[in-house]
């Protein structure tokens, strides 16, 4: 699966990342950058981080390749949610796309790509990343316990997703 990330959305919504951007914009970069490469050791997905270059940039798109992740940096006076959108608009291989930007999920899941809020992926991406003591703990199954274990009775017709939903909590469980 290819992630695709809109990198300042995700910087200024993460609450680690964010003091690091406090520091300068670079600082916030290598950051997202340095935590980004070790959630792919882990899982492998490539992944690629788009910047925006649009006030202070190059005249042209510029692109980079650090720790396993794709880099690009938009031209000055193009934003990087458009780069997002072309890059989604031009491909049709199995994208999840990254942002809180409210204009960009909504472009993409119209061009049928799933899509995770920036907060929602730092969570998982967290999970992955971080040691955590119950990954450790191995409950023990006590025989008194089966007694105590009752059916659920559900009433009335499942909430079914509709299929676009089911697509998209597909790719996002591969993460």
């Amino acid at each position: 699966m290819h992630i695709l990330i809109d990198g300042y959305n995700l910087i200024r919504q993460s609450v680690s990342l964010k003091r690091f951007e406090r520091q300068s914009l670079e600082a916030g970069r290598k950051a997202l950058i340095t935590w980004l490469a070790d959630y792919r050791k882990i899982k492998g997905h490539l992944i690629t981080v788009v910047f925006d270059g649009w006030e202070n940039g190059s005249a042209q798109e510029e692109r980079d390749f650090q720790s396993g992740i794709n880099i690009i940096y938009s031209s000055r006076g193009i934003k990087a949610d458009d780069v997002v959108k072309r890059i989604v608009a031009s491909t049709d291989e199995e994208i999840l796309v990254v942002s809180s930007d409210r204009e960009i999920a909504s472009y993409a899941s119209r061009k049928g790509k799933a899509t995770l809020s920036s907060s929602d992926f730092e969570e998982i991406v967290n999970k992955q990343t971080l040691p955590s003591a119950d990954n450790n703990v191995v409950a023990e199954k006590d025989d008194d316990d089966e007694e105590n274990i009752r059916p659920i009775s559900r009433k009335g017709q499942a909430h079914k997703l509709s299929r676009a939903q089911r697509k998209s909590q597909t790719k996002i469980r591969k993460l």
